[in-house]
Parts: C-alpha cells; structure tokens; sequence
C-alpha cells in the first residue's frame, strides 16, 4: 500500500535539491505518492505519513528554513516517520559523516528521528554564491561529489522500513481484531 510521503529541502546553490529530487524518484519507484518542495513553501505536514527533510550542510550549520520547519512542526512530526539527511561536504572528507548542529540534533532527539544521513554535495564556480564557496569553487574542491548510488539505496531503505511499519501494524490490528476462543476452548 502506497504512502503519502513528503520529501522537503532547504538548497542553497541546488544541490541539496537534485538530492530531495531523486529521493522523490526512488521513493516514487517503490510505489509511494511523494511530494518534493522546498521547505519554506511547506505550510502543514498533515496529508504526509512520512517527511524526509534534507538540508544544505555550510560550516556545520543548516539552513535556516530547515531548522525552522523542525521547529514548528515537532508536534506532528512526533506522529510521523521521518528521516533526516545533510548534504554538502566536498574534498577529501566528502564521504566522512557529519555531525548534527546541536539544534538539529535536539530536535531530532525532539522528533524521534535518527540522526541525519550525510550525502556528499556540489560546489561549482556557475551556481556558488558567497565570497568563500566563490573561492573554493575556484580551486581543486570544485566539482559534483554526489554519490547517486549511495542516495537511491538510503531512499530504497527508507521505503523499505515504512512497508514494514505498514505491514506490523497491519499484523498487530488484524490480530487485535482476530475471534478470540472462550478460555478453556480446546480443539480436537
């Protein structure tokens, strides 16, 4: 059964954004109605089942929007699934994980999320805004360092544990719902 799933970004130079996008892709694949918006444009988390929220990781901190959205939905992201994942590291620590900002790991604690995945990010002299990533984009961290693979199997994984969720859940109703036999009752 389909789930209703809202994958939302806070992007600074776009690529946090390709990254929401092929999660909506695989998670599309797996049979889910998914939803893939920037997250200052997300008014209620309601109509979702599961949020998936990704972030721009810039100096160990994140997006302002991103933190924001925590903030003001912890509530009802108390009542969903969520999984959370920062993207942005180039060079050679691209593929170490990367720490939570104190915040967001409070409110992920908050939440009863894990804590977030790390996806290499992308930093181009065409789309860097700032004068550091400016500077940076023109030397040897240039480049495209996400690792496409990598985001298609935590995507696959998440689809994979909202199935299971559906399918215990739907194990522990069926057998709260199940006749039960009179104490004493024996067959044969």
């Amino acid at each position: 059964m389909s789930k209703k799933i809202l994958v939302a970004y806070a992007s600074k130079m776009g690529a946090t954004a390709g990254i929401a996008a092929a999660i909506g892709d695989e998670l599309r694949a797996h049979g889910h109605s998914v939803d893939v918006v920037e997250v200052a444009s997300v008014k209620d988390v309601a109509p979702y089942d599961a949020v998936v929220l990704g972030s721009a990781l810039y100096i160990r901190r994140w997006r302002r929007d991103a933190v924001r959205f925590l903030r003001h939905n912890v509530e009802a992201l108390r009542q969903r699934q969520v999984w959370l994942f920062h993207s942005g590291p180039v060079g050679p620590d691209k593929d170490e994980d990367q720490a939570m900002p104190p915040a967001v790991s409070h409110l992920a604690h908050e939440i009863g999320a894990t804590a977030a995945v790390t996806f290499a990010g992308r930093l181009e002299p065409a789309t860097a805004k700032g004068f550091l990533a400016r500077r940076l984009a023109a030397g040897n961290l240039a480049g495209d360092a996400r690792d496409w693979d990598k985001i298609r199997r935590w995507s696959a994984d998440i689809s994979a544990a909202i199935e299971a969720t559906q399918r215990s859940t739907w194990h522990r109703t069926s057998a709260e719902h199940a006749p039960r036999r009179p104490a004493g009752h024996f067959l044969g």
